[in-house]
Formats: structure tokens, sequence, C-alpha cells
């Protein structure tokens, strides 16, 4: 008997994330196959990038007539919300990076209903951090307290609210411009905190895990740092991951999604 697995992959953004993505895909002729992708613009550019075998689109409605099993979210926050209750109204799987935007008051719970209603699930693959594996075990057996740090060199803050708050251009040590709750970091950085929203989704919550953001001169790459504490120890995990073509985003981003399409589509799975 054949298990119903992920084997036909849209993608929403065909960005620095989704390039990468594609061209991971592509190695792997027994793995998930793209049979499409939602650009906002450029299609002829990323039409001529994809070939000729795989539509490129620009409604929701044509990558929906593609009939993928899954469609992978690289674009961010605002395509995201455009289309994912959309995608699990159709009984689609949506994996989704951008996972800050579930900070937003009801997002959550509106999706999970949809996947519910419709036999499709809501996706939040581990991205630029490792351990999810581990808080989720904690998680079962009782947290007490997760602590996300998140640190960057200040090139990755530009544009944030870290602007006002310090000097990213005269920076000489490192400098912590936020403390707060995952839900209030995700909100305020959605470029750049998705990940503690997948921390706290995986452990102790938006409102409950505790968030630092950290600009520092002398990082020459994106660091996550999970400190978690439960009835039965601790937990400490730390990614210290180079930048990517997007300063804001960690470059093994684009391989997590690809591995975890692969176990998607796999018969053994770790």
């Amino acid at each position: 008997m054949t298990a119903k697995r992920a084997r036909r992959v849209a993608i929403i953004g065909y960005g620095a994330i989704g390039k990468v993505l594609v061209a991971e895909m592509m190695k792997d002729p027994d793995g998930p196959r793209l049979v499409g992708a939602l650009v906002r613009s450029n299609r002829g550019e990323v039409q001529a990038a994809l070939g000729p075998g795989v539509p490129v689109v620009t409604d929701i409605d044509a990558l929906i007539a593609l009939i993928p099993d899954i469609v992978v979210e690289c674009a961010g926050q605002p395509a995201l919300m455009a289309h994912a209750g959309r995608l699990l109204d159709t009984g689609i799987d949506v994996m989704a990076i951008s996972t800050g935007a579930l900070a937003a008051p009801g997002v959550l719970e509106d999706w999970t209903a949809r996947a519910r209603r419709n036999g499709a699930r809501l996706i939040a693959p581990a991205g630029a951090i490792a351990g999810l594996d581990g808080l989720g075990a904690h998680k079962r057996a009782g947290l007490t307290s997760v602590v996300y740090s998140s640190t960057k060199p200040p090139l990755a803050w530009r544009g944030t609210p870290a602007e006002q708050i310090v000097d990213l251009e005269g920076l000489r040590e490192p400098a912590v411009f936020f403390e707060g709750s995952a839900r209030e970091a995700a909100l305020a950085y959605p470029k750049n905190a998705n990940l503690a929203a997948t921390v706290a989704l995986a452990g102790m919550g938006l409102d409950e895990t505790r968030v630092r953001l950290v600009a520092d001169p002398s990082a020459t790459g994106n660091t996550g740092r999970i400190e978690a504490t439960s009835a039965v120890g601790t937990l400490t995990v730390e990614n210290a991951g180079l930048a990517g073509a997007n300063p804001k985003t960690s470059a093994s981003t684009a391989y997590s999604l690809a591995y975890a399409l692969a176990n998607e589509a796999a018969h053994f799975v770790i």
C-alpha cells in the first residue's frame, strides 16, 4: 500500500531562499517534484530560470489549479498572510518559513481550524535553528523557561526599529536592543524574528518565551541560541550560520526547507 506523501510541491516566492530550495530539489530526481511557483513580479525571468516544465503564475487560484500536495512559503509574512488561508481551505498543506505571521492575534487559531476542517496541515520547519525536537521533548516534560537569543551584524537590523534604539553604524560592541516576548519580537521585527516565533511555538508559546535581539559588529553571520529549562533538565542549543544573500536570513534556511520536504516524501524519516 502506498502512503499519502507530499510529492507535488509548489513554492511561493523565488528569492534567495526559493532559488536554493529549488536547486536542492533538482538534485534528487526521486524526491518531491516542483510543479509550480507563485511570484508577485518578474514572472518572465522566473519562468526562464525554472524552465517550461514548471509553470510560474501570479495568482493563488492558478497555483491551486496545479494541484500541489504542499505549498512552501519562502516570500515573507505578507505573502503568507495573503495566501495561507485559501490554500488550507482547499486542503493543501502549507509549509511556512515566515512563522512570525502566526503572532498576529487569532491567526494561528484560524489557520489551524481551517487545516483541521479540510484535512490539511500547517507546517513550521526548523529553519535556521536546531534543537526543536529536544525542545519539544522538554515541553512534554514541563518547561519552566525558554530564552531565545538572536545575534546578527548591524547590517541585518537596518530598516527595523533597532535603528531608533541603537546607533547601528557606530556600534563597537554587541548591543541588546530588544528584550521581550516572542510575540512582541515577531510583530516588531517581521523580517528578522521568525525564528523567535518558531521556537516559541515549539516550546512555551508566543507570550511566555523570552527573546533577546542583539546587534554585534563583530558578527560575520546570524546566531540563534535556545536556553530552556524543564522538569527533566536543561537544553542549550546554538546555531551559528553564515548570512544568506539576504543578510536578515541565515544561509541554512533553504537547506532546512529542503530537508523537511524530503522527509515529507520519504519512507524512512529522521
